[in-house]
């Protein structure tokens, strides 16, 4: 199960990332973490802002309302989202279909 938690008025989700892959998208958990494909490299800041856009659209949310809190430069990192609650992001956390 997903180790989401709350801080103040935001939801952190926790997520493993693996970058450089064909497309981005939600493909299941690992270790309690969201497991991410990221469709950009990890340099420069990409992946981050790759996996920032993509949550904020699967969820339905602006861009400013998603960032990567901890783990700028690591494959284990945490989201914070606002505007949403743990439930919202549940719901639309759903592997993708091949």
């Amino acid at each position: 199960m997903l180790q989401i938690t709350t801080e103040q008025d935001a939801v952190l989700l926790p997520v493993k990332v693996v970058p450089g892959a064909s497309r981005t998208a939600f493909v299941g958990e690992w270790d309690g973490r969201a497991k991410l494909t990221v469709a950009a490299p990890p340099e420069k800041g990409k992946a981050n802002k790759e996996i920032e856009s993509y949550v904020a659209k699967l969820l339905g949310l602006r861009r400013r309302e998603v960032s990567v809190v901890r783990g700028l430069t690591t494959p284990l990192k945490t989201i914070r989202i606002e505007g949403i609650t743990v439930d919202a992001v549940r719901a639309a956390l759903k592997p993708a279909r091949s």
